[in-house]
């Protein structure tokens, strides 16, 4: 019965272990932390501060109430402090987790928990690849089956075997310091506990193993998380960029097209289009960001419809009606002209006529609400249910806007031959303030 209720306190033991370390990875601060593996010594003396104010607390809480000798971890938080950030980080978190004990008299504490904490600096020294601290396993016949199939492994399976030794020799050190000195040198469960079976004293050797390796691993899950955010991003990133790369020289073929066009017939209307031009490129290479205010992309449209309007004569008519509280509402770049001048080749370039394309733009409920009409020759009904996988206009934009904001976000085209068309966008209302917040 008694040995039952050891293992229970033992189990008890690995729990407080996974809480430690889950309380801890709940702070954006110390998920920074784990991120990075070179620190300086300020980033180092923060991650010491941090794992200290949980394992010291587990010791002070030992201290004060005997009963609850499961959440002392103070010798698997300091060698768990240098194996994650080096010697200082480990030699500081063992001198802090120790003084609870050490003013409750166990004096052999603070040069034990120190000494643990530069072992496990000394761990994260002579690994090979830093990332081999957090593959850290106390399987370690997996490590070397894995060494036997990959044959590259070898060190890796060396360094994880180190660790292993080093936490079993760290509880050796407890275990021997509590019989020497007995309750004025260090806490220990063996000691506390009498004379324990075999089977416990192992089952103590291996709690202590896999307190250092729990922690590990739920850090490093977190990491590996936190890795592939990042990289989502980068490749959102270079995906958007690869989009909008795809609308300006699109862009430009067409306004070049219409430059060549008026040199010879009209070179004072020639010359005004390249001035509109230039003021559109000097835009685009003064632009870097991903969002825009509403203003400046009307702006942009009035160069463009002026270039447009020159070619189209008194057949193309350009409308905007737009609230003025939307003016200051962010939209991604670039985003309204791929659709207007997808209205003019295909739905105002065909009608003898031409028409008129109306621009609308107003906020409601928090949200930013675009509306682009045209009176043109409207799209087949065939074509209009793949619209969004073909070509580089409205996919394209379509496209842009799955990548900044996923989900959130609405784009839709209703169109009927020969009346004309009708392009929707509704996304986030985010003024110019919040553009360091908006999704990249």
């Amino acid at each position: 019965m008694l040995e039952q209720q050891h293992l229970v306190t033992l189990l008890v033991k690995l729990a407080v272990a996974a809480s430690f370390a889950s309380i801890l990875v709940r702070f954006s601060a110390f998920q920074r932390m784990l991120m990075r593996e070179e620190r300086t010594l300020l980033q180092r003396v923060k991650l010491a501060l941090a794992c200290s104010s949980l394992f010291g607390s587990g010791v002070f809480l030992r201290v004060i109430t005997p009963a609850y000798t499961a959440v002392d971890l103070g010798i698997e938080g300091s060698m768990l402090s240098g194996m994650v950030g080096g010697y200082v980080t480990g030699l500081l978190t063992g001198v802090l987790v120790s003084i609870p004990a050490m003013f409750h008299g166990e004096l052999m504490s603070m040069p034990l928990f120190a000494g643990v904490g530069v072992m496990g600096g000394v761990l994260r020294d002579i690994a090979a690849d830093k990332e081999d601290v957090w593959r850290f396993s106390p399987f370690f016949d997996l490590s070397l089956y894995r060494s036997f199939r990959q044959r590259q492994a070898w060190g890796r399976t060396a360094f994880h075997f180190a660790c292993g030794m080093a936490a079993l020799f760290a509880e050796f050190l407890r275990m021997t310091v509590a019989r020497l000195f007995g309750a004025k040198g260090v806490f220990s469960l063996v000691e506390r506990w009498g004379d324990p079976a075999p089977a416990t004293v192992a089952a103590i050797y291996a709690t202590t193993v896999l307190s250092i390796t729990i922690p590990i691993k739920i850090w490093n899950s977190t990491r590996n998380e936190k890795k592939l955010e990042d990289q989502q991003l980068r490749l959102n990133q270079a995906r958007l960029a690869a989009l909008t790369s795809q609308i300006n020289p699109h862009f430009l073929f067409n306004t070049l097209n219409s430059v060549s066009s008026l040199i010879r017939t009209n070179p004072e209307q020639a010359r005004s289009v390249v001035y509109k031009l230039s003021s559109i490129l000097r835009r685009l290479l003064r632009n870097t960001e991903n969002l825009s205010p509403l203003r400046d992309e009307l702006t942009f449209l009035d160069n463009y419809m002026a270039i447009e309007m020159v070619r189209f004569g008194e057949k193309l008519r350009f409308v905007k009606e737009i609230e003025a509280s939307a003016e200051d509402l962010l939209i991604p770049s670039m985003l309204l002209q791929p659709v207007i001048e997808n209205s003019i080749r295909h739905g105002l370039g065909n009608k003898v006529d031409g028409g008129t394309i109306r621009v609308r733009a107003w906020p409601e409920g928090g949200r930013l609400h675009l509306l682009i009409e045209d009176d043109g020759v409207g799209i087949p009904e065939a074509r209009l249910a793949t619209l969004f996988q073909q070509g580089i206009g409205v996919s394209n934009v379509n496209e842009r806007l799955k990548v900044l904001f996923g989900s959130d976000y609405r784009m839709w085209v209703e169109s009927r031959p020969g009346e004309g068309t009708r392009t929707g966008i509704e996304i986030p209302g985010q003024r110019a303030a919040a553009a360091s917040a908006a999704p990249a």
